[in-house]
């Protein structure tokens, strides 16, 4: 009996031992992130997805609109460009090279959308496209409902 919990321990000891050595050869193996050239990428491509917002919404309010109008035509806009880009699989590689600055509310959201549709479309438009299109954004939209009817129950109450 001593002897089977003496080897017992012992493989469990060598199990353990295994797996920190595993674990330290991952850590080496593993490729170190470039924090500051993503942070930098993020930053710029961000930027520039706002900058663009930024600029049909100030060409949308030259050309006549009023605030709320331009405002809604320059979200209709952006929601486009990120479908379309998406579409044609420009949008991948604006996520590779930017990471985090690809994921602007607006045109995230959209790409989040139409790539969910690219993916199940093979399956049909009812199971596949119609089923599926918010797997990804169905979290965000409950969320933000739920959130905006708080605020707005909050607002409510304390005002």
């Amino acid at each position: 009996m001593e002897k089977d919990l003496l080897s017992q321990q012992i493989d469990e000891s060598k199990k353990a031992y295994d797996a920190q050595d595993y674990q330290k050869l991952v850590d080496k193996a593993k490729p170190k992130p470039k924090v500051f050239r993503n942070a930098l990428a993020a930053f710029f491509v961000g930027g520039l997805i706002c900058m663009l917002g930024q600029g049909i919404g100030m060409g949308f309010a030259s050309a006549g609109l009023s605030s709320k109008e331009a405002s809604a035509a320059t979200v209709a806009t952006m929601i486009f460009i990120g479908a379309f880009l998406t579409g044609i699989g420009v949008y991948d590689d604006i996520g590779r090279f930017a990471g985090a600055g690809s994921i602007i509310p607006i045109t995230g959201f959209s790409n989040s959308i139409v790539s969910a549709a690219m993916e199940y479309k093979a399956e049909g438009y009812i199971f596949g496209v119609g089923a599926r299109i918010f797997t990804i954004a169905g979290p965000v939209l409950v969320y933000g409902f739920l959130t905006s009817t708080l605020i707005g129950l909050i607002y409510y109450l304390f005002r």
